[in-house]
């Protein structure tokens, strides 16, 4: 019973605890269409205004760090990606709080940087706003214990949200 309580405890940290608000996600994406668009495979632009300073964030659920094809990120994101983390909600919504921290503190690497200098501050918004790239994104592919690189990640490039 002790065992079990502790693993529901440990759970509940694990997880952000925020109700998701698309629409609120919507509102609040607009802060991060200055660098980010969603685009899908299509070429139809799902959210933002084809900016290019960040990368795309269609299909960014359960795409591997630092891995949008033909985008340029820094150092510290492309080695966070080598380890094989995965954007899932937990980490999008810390990244976006504080890239820089959260590169150092995945990488411990008190030197690790982050080009993405915008900040969410909020954790809720940070969450509605991964609801809402998610409702846009496909689901993500299973997990055969690697991910694949989906579409999009969040990233270090810019000052804008991921």
């Amino acid at each position: 019973m002790r065992l079990t309580l502790t693993a529901l405890a440990l759970a509940s940290l694990a997880a952000p605890a925020f109700a998701q608000d698309i629409e609120a996600g919507a509102k609040t994406f607009n802060q991060c269409q200055t660098c980010h668009v969603v685009q899908n495979e299509a070429g139809e632009v799902l959210a933002g205004k084809n900016a290019k300073t960040g990368p795309n964030l269609f299909g960014l659920p359960g795409r591997v760090v630092g891995t949008y094809p033909e985008f340029k990120y820094g150092e510290s994101i492309v080695a966070l990606g080598a380890t094989g983390l995965v954007w899932d909600e937990a980490n999008f919504v810390e990244y976006v709080q504080d890239p820089a921290k959260f590169l150092k503190a995945k990488l411990g690497d008190d030197k690790a940087k982050s080009k993405m200098a915008f900040k969410l501050k909020k954790p809720e918004d940070a969450a509605n706003v991964w609801a809402y790239i998610a409702s846009l994104s496909p689901a993500p592919a299973a997990a055969d214990g690697a991910a694949a690189p989906a579409e999009g990640a969040a990233t270090e490039a810019a000052p804008a949200t991921n």
